[in-house]
Parts: C-alpha cells; sequence; structure tokens
C-alpha cells in the first residue's frame, strides 16, 4: 500500500498526504507583489487553496496575475484602513470569505534610532502592526461567525532580537507588537477554533534585504552570525508556512516558529 492510497488512523489523525491539503479554502496573502509574498501565494496554491494576492503595486499584481491566472488579485494599501476595508469587502463579494490570512505586508526605513523621524516611525508601526491587526480583526469577525481558521503573521526574527548595527528601532518595535498580538489574538479565539501563530524569518532574499545580501560586508555579517554560515533560500519558509495553515498544525496556536539558520539560538 503506497502513501497516497493510505487510510488515516482514528487515532493518529489524517494521512500524511491529507495534511497538508488545503483544498477548498480560501487562503489570502498580503505583500504579495513581489519576493516572500510571491513564493507564500504559490505554496498555498500548490496545497490546493484558491489563493487571493493583495498588495499595493497594482502594475506588480497585475502582472503575477498575468502569470497565473487562477490567483484573484485585489490591490490594497494595507497602511491605509479605508484601503484595508474596501479590499477586504471585494475579497468578500468576489471570492466568499477567507480560510487562511497570511499577514505578509511589511516595510522598513533603516535609521538611527536618535534622528528616527516620528511620521516615519508611525508609518512602520502602521504597515506592520496596525494595518495587519485591521485586516485580522475583519477577516477574523468573518472566522468567528464560521467557527474556525488560520492566521499566520510574518514577524522576524527582529521581533525576537536587536537588529543593531542595522539600526531598526521602527521595525524591531511594530514586529515585536506583532509577535504579542499573535499570542493575545490566539488566546481571545482559540476557543472559536480559531489558530493564530507567527513566522519569524531571519534573512531570506527580498527586497528589504537586497543591498544587505548584495554587500560583501553584509553578506558577511549574516555567514559569520547565522550558524548554518548563510542566509536562507527559496522555498524555505514553505514548511513551516504549511504547517501552520494547514491541519498539520491542528494543535499549534500563540507560537511564534523562527525560521533563521540558528540565528535566534545563539
Amino acid at each position: 500500500m503506497n502513501s497516497d492510497t493510505l487510510l488515516a488512523d482514528p487515532a493518529v489523525g489524517l494521512a500524511p498526504n491529507q495534511m497538508f491539503d488545503l483544498s477548498g479554502r480560501t487562503a489570502l496573502v498580503t505583500g504579495a507583489s513581489s519576493g516572500l509574498g510571491v513564493q507564500f501565494a504559490l505554496t498555498l496554491r500548490a496545497a490546493g487553496a484558491n489563493v487571493v494576492v493583495a498588495a499595493r503595486r497594482a502594475d506588480r499584481l497585475a502582472a503575477l496575475g498575468a502569470k497565473y491566472p487562477d490567483l484573484t488579485a485585489v490591490r490594497c494599501d494595507i497602511a491605509d484602513v479605508d484601503s484595508v476595508e474596501a479590499a477586504h469587502r471585494e475579497i468578500e463579494e468576489r471570492v466568499g470569505p477567507v480560510d487562511i490570512l497570511v499577514n505578509n505586508a511589511g516595510t522598513s526605513i533603516p535609521t538611527r534610532a536618535e534622528d528616527e523621524d516620528l511620521a516615519d516611525f508611525r508609518y512602520v508601526l502602521d504597515v506592520n502592526l496596525v494595518g495587519a491587526f485591521r485586516l485580522t480583526q475583519l477577516v477574523g469577525r468573518r472566522m468567528i461567525e464560521r467557527g474556525g481558521g488560520s492566521i499566520v503573521n510574518v514577524a522576524s526574527i527582529l521581533g525576537l532580537v536587536a537588529a543593531a548595527p542595522n539600526r531598526q528601532a521602527a521595525y524591531c518595535a511594530s514586529k515585536g507588537g506583532l509577535i504579542n498580538l499573535t499570542r493575545e489574538l490566539a488566546v481571545q479565539w482559540a476557543r472559536h477554533g480559531i489558530r493564530v501563530n507567527a513566522l519569524a524569518p531571519g534573512f531570506f532574499p527580498s527586497e528589504a534585504t537586497a543591498e544587505l545580501l548584495d554587500d560583501d560586508a553584509g553578506s558577511s555579517y549574516i555567514r559569520r552570525n547565522t550558524p548554518m554560515a548563510r542566509a536562507g533560500r527559496a522555498g524555505e519558509l514553505d514548511g513551516a508556512l504549511l504547517m501552520l495553515a494547514s491541519d498539520a498544525g491542528s494543535f499549534i496556536t500563540g507560537q511564534v516558529i523562527a525560521v533563521d539558520g540558528g540565528w535566534t539560538a545563539r
């Protein structure tokens, strides 16, 4: 008997080939016009989910939709509460309620803390924390009505440890806030069948890390301080994402999974 036909043991749960199956579920990924957001969307799509990609840059979304016509593209500026609310209404009208929410949209404005402009600090929090909360609130209400769902907040190892010498006060504050928001929502909503968890990626190739990873001194810094002596590679967040999004993680909530090559274990 091969694994494709293996029946689940009622005492154990789902068969291995069923655990990560997202068929029949709608997933929403924010910040999905490039980098990790695209990777997350395609991973959920490959697992069978009906995927909605949301992002601020309409041209990028159009290009992604042209390449993958089965993705539903919705423009959403996560820093603008009106845009978030409008996007949620559009998603409900076009595809229905969301079963899996991946809060991936994020930004940073690196600068010395003593010189940081308060408007910049607030903007980073608006994108990384406030906007994420508003969307989660809207989606969460519908999940409560329907009796379940999974929310995955894409935080960062910089929500767990300091960024210096990278000078990211606003980013660290926002991701630290997102991590503890994850715990609070997990506890509030657990009895409604909603799981809320966070991914804390280390250094992965993206628009935000391009300057660091492309710089000899920056890449050397990452190799020197990561026990696995390298940055993450495309696809190395997929397993953790699928576990948290699917029935494979059915008893996991309020947790933060660092995928960082050992950075936070030092």
